[in-house]
C-alpha cells in the first residue's frame, strides 16, 4: 500500500502514544488493506481506459490499491457489482443503471458523473444527413436504453416523430408515429452495427462501441444532445456510496491531475465533460 506523508506522520504519532493505537491503525492489517483496495469491474470501452490512465494514478497516490477484474460485457460487470464481488464500474449511464435495477431488483447507485463519449450517426455511403432518402436503412442498438438514445437522435434530425403518449425514457419502434422517408429501422446488437455499416445507409453507434470497434470518426454525420440520464457514471451499490474510497473516487474525477490529463487527451472534443466536473 502506498502511504501519503500525512498517513506516515499519523502512524508515527500513534506508535509513540500507545500500543493499542498501533494495532488498530497499522497499515499492514487486513482491515486497513480491505479499506484501501478498490475492486473495479472493467468492461471493454473508453471509460475503463480513461479510469486506468487518468483516475487510477490519482487514487494510487492517495494510498489506494486498484484491483481490476475483466468482464466481456457491462451486464456481467453489473451482476458482479450487485453480488458484491466488485466495488465499482465506470461504463454505464444513469438510464442503463436504472433499467438494470428495475429488471434485477438491484440497488446500484451513482458516485459521480464522469466524462462521456456521445452516441453518433455514422455512414460509409453518405456525407451528410441531407442525403436521407426514401426507404434507406438505419441500424440502431437493440438494448432499451441505447435504442431510446438512437430514437432521440432520429427525432432531433426530423427523420421520425413519436406518439404523444410514448414513454420518453424507453422508446421502441412501436412508438413511431411518422416516418416520412419510410426508413427501414433495424434494431441489432450494438457491436454488430460497426461491422454492418457497409450494408446500412446509416448506423447509430454508442460511444463505447465506436471506440472499441475503431470506427473512423470522419464517418460521423450527426451526434446526440446528451441528456442527464445519458451521462456516464461511476457506479457502486447503495451501501457503499458514502464509503471513504467512494469519496476518493468522486474527488479523483475532480482533481487537477485528472482534469489536466483529460484536457491533454480530448482531441476534437471527443470527451463530453459534465458541468459538475468542469466547474470544479
Amino acid at each position: 500500500m502506498v502511504m501519503t506523508i500525512s498517513s506516515k506522520v499519523f502512524f508515527s504519532v500513534a506508535a509513540a502514544a500507545t500500543v493499542f493505537s498501533l494495532a488498530a491503525c497499522a497499515g499492514n492489517s487486513s482491515e486497513d488493506s480491505d479499506a484501501t483496495k478498490i475492486r473495479v469491474g472493467a468492461s471493454p470501452g473508453p471509460y475503463t481506459e480513461l479510469f486506468k490512465e487518468g483516475v487510477d494514478p490519482v487514487l494510487t497516490a492517495a494510498g489506494y490499491t486498484i484491483d481490476y477484474q475483466d468482464f466481456s460485457d457491462l451486464r456481467q460487470a453489473d451482476v458482479a457489482l450487485s453480488e458484491g464481488s466488485v466495488d465499482l464500474n465506470v461504463d454505464q449511464h444513469t438510464a442503463y443503471m436504472n433499467v438494470f435495477n428495475e429488471e434485477t431488483g438491484s440497488d446500484l447507485a451513482s458516485i459521480t458523473d464522469i466524462p462521456t463519449v456521445k452516441t453518433k450517426v455514422y455512414s460509409e455511403k453518405h456525407k451528410s444527413i441531407d442525403d436521407v432518402a426514401e426507404g434507406q436503412t438505419v441500424g440502431i442498438p437493440q438494448d432499451g436504453s441505447n435504442q431510446t438514445r438512437a430514437f432521440r437522435i432520429l427525432i432531433k434530425l426530423g427523420w421520425i416523430t413519436v406518439k404523444e403518449d410514448a414513454d420518453q425514457k424507453l422508446l421502441t419502434v412501436a412508438d413511431i408515429k411518422d416516418n416520412p422517408h419510410n426508413l427501414r429501422i433495424e434494431a441489432m446488437d450494438s457491436a454488430t452495427i460497426p461491422r454492418a455499416l457497409g450494408d446500412l445507409d446509416w448506423g447509430v453507434i454508442p460511444g463505447s462501441i465506436s471506440y472499441s470497434s475503431g470506427v473512423d470518426p470522419a464517418l460521423a454525420v450527426a451526434e446526440e444532445d446528451l441528456g442527464e440520464d445519458l451521462i456516464l457514471q461511476a457506479v457502486t451499490t447503495q451501501d457503499k456510496v458514502d464509503s471513504e474510497w467512494a469519496k476518493a473516487v468522486h474527488d479523483a474525477y475532480r482533481s487537477e491531475d485528472f482534469l489536466n490529463y483529460l484536457k491533454e487527451n480530448n482531441d476534437d472534443s471527443y470527451w463530453f465533460v459534465p458541468d459538475s466536473l468542469s466547474a470544479s
